[in-house]
Order: structure tokens, then C-alpha cells, then sequence
């Protein structure tokens, strides 16, 4: 069965969070997100986000393989279930998570990458005074379907060097919103499959990169009230010769479990 809650939720929910106007085309908030920030934060805003975007983690892998993700989990509070976006293939995806909008609207409809012209949260955030910055490698979607935004990029050939550039940038603490993009489990599993040793064991990593940036966030951000997010795209399933795809209609493609944790500013 799919999940009932659409992925173009989660930027109305982002822009929610930290009190500013949404992009013109994004859905409605996402419910649960919503809810929970209230509760966490006693009814204030976020002026920290930290979004840590793993490429391609399946909700049934997720679930299937616990003990890859325990640390994560350990330092989240929600999970939340949604369904992604038709294609599912990583640009289309990732431009419905930062837009609120369904492809048809975005216009991003198949693998291709050019840089989207709708009004993104990249757009609002700028608008609100906000300073924001995506850190990627290239050439992937996220290094390149943002840009031309009032944002930093900090693009990259590796994932050692973007995760280097995160943690130097919550040292610095100079961003209220951050977006990193780590693709390493997707690449594995398309050349070994979803459940490849190679593969899981970026899955493993990605679970303690963002553990390692939570403890960060943590220690480091004490003043802020802040959204920390482990959010991917899309998911994957097993193909003939041992390797992995994605992009169909199918529940191993579309469903994907997010991670959320608010840590309330504590009084100096």
C-alpha cells in the first residue's frame, strides 16, 4: 500500500517551521510536522534547519535493515511516512521537496536536470531575510536544479568534502538553513543492488553522518530553535544482475519513511 501523505507537503511544512510565507505552488503543510514543531518548540519558530538529504533510502530498507539506521534513529523524534513523486527518479523528486509542487507544476518530468524556474523555498527564504545554502557534489540534481538563487552553493567532487564543508559551516553557526546532499548509498545500489553489502553499508554511513551532524547541532546551536531533518527522495528496488533502479509506480519506489528532531534554544 502507498502512503497516504504526498512529499510536495514537506516545503509548506519546512516554511511553516520557521514562520515564513511558502513558494506560490507549494501543497498544503504536512500535518504531522507541523504538529510536532508546535509541541517541541511551545509554539515558536524555527531559525535554525538543518536538511540532510541522502539519496534513494527506501522506506521497506529502511525498515527491513534497523540496526544500519540505529543511530539516526537515535537521535530523531518522528518518523514520517510519504509517498514521492511520479517519476520517481532524483531530480523530479528532489524538485517537489523544495518547491510544494507536483511535476506537472514544477515541470521537471523526467531524469533531466535544468534549473527550475517556479518559486522554490530556496526563493522564500531569500525573500525573508533568511541566509541559506545547499552543499552537494557534482553534477547532481541538488547541484544544479537550485541554482541562480540569493544562496550559497558549495559544490563539490565528494561526499568527504561536502560533509567537511557541514560540519564547518554548524561550527561557524552563520546559515539558518542548510540543505546536504549525499548520494552515496544511491550509487552503490544501482551498481549492486539495494541490498549489496557495498550498498548497505553507505546506508549505515549516511546513519552516522547524520548522527555525527545532530551531535554537532546539538552541542553547537544552543541558542537556536532548530529543525534537524534526515530526508531522502525517493526509493529503489532490485533489477536483473544484481544491481537496483528506480522510477516506477511501485510501492519499493515511492515510499520513503523522513526523520525529524526540534531542539528547543536553551537560556544561556
Amino acid at each position: 500500500m502507498l502512503n497516504e501523505t504526498s512529499l510536495d507537503t514537506l516545503c509548506g511544512a519546512l516554511a511553516y517551521a520557521m514562520g515564513i510565507e511558502p513558494p506560490a505552488h507549494a501543497a498544503p503543510a504536512n500535518e504531522q510536522i507541523v504538529k510536532y514543531i508546535d509541541e517541541k518548540l511551545g509554539g515558536k519558530k524555527a531559525d535554525r534547519i538543518f536538511m540532510y538529504n541522502p539519496d534513494a533510502v527506501a522506506q521497506w530498507v529502511y525498515e527491513k535493515y534497523p540496526k544500519l539506521t540505529r543511530d539516526a534513529k537515535a537521535k530523531i523524534d518522528i518518523e514520517v511516512p510519504l509517498c514521492t513523486v511520479m517519476p520517481s527518479v532524483t531530480p523530479v523528486c528532489y524538485a517537489t521537496m523544495y518547491t510544494g509542487a507536483q511535476p506537472a507544476v514544477h515541470g521537471i518530468r523526467k531524469y533531466e536536470k535544468p534549473v527550475l524556474t517556479i518559486d522554490t523555498l530556496f526563493d522564500a527564504l531569500a525573500r525573508a531575510g533568511k541566509k541559506a545554502c545547499i552543499i552537494a557534489q557534482k553534477p547532481t540534481s541538488m547541484a544544479q536544479i537550485y541554482l541562480n538563487r540569493d544562496i550559497d552553493y558549495y559544490i563539490y567532487d565528494s561526499i568527504i568534502e561536502s560533509n567537511a564543508k557541514a560540519i564547518e559551516l554548524i561550527l561557524k553557526d552563520e546559515y539558518d538553513f542548510i540543505a546536504l546532499y549525499n548520494g552515496n548509498y544511491d550509487t552503490q545500489m544501482h551498481h549492486h543492488g539495494p541490498e549489496s553489502y557495498r550498498a548497505l553499508a553507505e546506508l549505515r554511513v549516511n546513519s552516522e553522518i547524520f548522527a555525527t551532524l545532530s551531535k554537532l547541532i546539538e552541542d553547537n546551536w544552543k541558542g537556536h530553535n532548530t529543525l534537524m531533518g534526515f530526508a531522502m527522495d525517493h526509493g529503489c528496488h532490485e533489477i536483473d544482475g544484481d544491481s537496483g533502479s528506480h522510477g516506477l509506480d511501485m510501492e519499493e519506489d515511492l515510499n520513503i519513511v523522513h526523520m525529524y528532531k526540534a531542539y528547543p534554544a536553551k537560556e544561556a
